[in-house]
């Protein structure tokens, strides 16, 4: 499987603290059958230094430390990029921000209710030559209360990667909700760990996604489209084929929750 979002380089962002804890990630992630894992610090105003060069660098780290304990992983180099970030990045800079070689930048969903023009920085992104991945949007309140504003970013090319934990619940009901709704209407093109460290936001995938066969019956039958296909098509920078969809279940349920959970 391949993990397109997972924070785990060590001294940059809020992932692990230092190499021996990365190292530690890494482990997690090849018990969870991952193989390759991109790596994706914050670029954002409140981790400053985080470049291209430190990222690349401390990622050759790590593929060095993996490599000696003979760990059958691999890490790429990419980030997570804040909206506000994409205007001040140069040319060069966030060629080399990419996942991969798709050209792809995993853009960060605002987590506030402030509103924000989202779909500047994907036309910004466009413009520029790279197409949107947006990180984590079941979390992200401005399309929590207007999935069809995420669908019409989607119906323009924008690809969504959801995390793995947020169909346990870890990020609240109506992110779950929200997470279910996204993949009924087919508009999941990824599920991704958001890992940060090894204890208590893990690298794993499979076991969230396997849960829900009760709620979406098909969905661990699809896990690998999500996992291993559609990754490796965004790595590459190849069309995706279309998302899996499942027959609603509990539809009117769903939409109770989600309205109680607004409130």
């Amino acid at each position: 499987m391949i993990d397109l979002h997972c924070h785990i380089l060590p001294a940059l962002d809020d992932g692990p603290a230092n190499l021996d804890f990365s190292l530690a990630m890494a482990r997690t992630a090849v018990e969870a059958d991952v193989q390759i894992v991109a790596a994706t610090p914050h670029v954002r105003a409140d981790y400053e230094g985080v470049t291209a060069d430190r990222i690349a660098k401390a990622t050759d780290e790590l593929n060095g430390r993996i490599a000696a304990d003979e760990l059958p992983l691999r890490v790429i180099t990419g980030a997570e990029v804040a909206i506000p970030k994409v205007a001040e990045l140069g040319d060069d800079e966030l060629r080399r921000l990419t996942l991969g070689d798709g050209g792809c930048v995993l853009l960060e969903s605002p987590y506030g209710s402030t509103p924000i023009d989202v779909e500047a920085a994907v036309k910004e992104l466009e413009r520029r030559g790279h197409r949107t991945v947006l990180a984590h949007p079941e979390r992200c309140p401005l399309f929590q209360r207007d999935v069809d504003r995420l669908a019409g970013l989607v119906d323009r090319g924008t690809l969504c990667s959801i995390t793995a934990a947020s169909l346990l619940g870890a990020f609240g009901e109506r992110a779950r909700a929200f997470a279910i709704e996204m993949l009924r209407r087919g508009l999941v093109h990824d599920i991704a760990s958001d890992a940060h460290d090894h204890l208590h936001r893990p690298p794993g995938l499979r076991p969230a996604i396997e849960r829900l066969e009760p709620e979406l019956p098909g969905i661990a039958d699809a896990a690998a489209w999500y996992t291993v296909t559609a990754p490796v098509a965004i790595l590459a920078g190849n069309d995706l084929t279309d998302p899996p969809l499942f027959e609603p279940q509990r539809q009117r349920g769903l939409k109770r929750l989600l309205r109680r959970s607004a409130r």
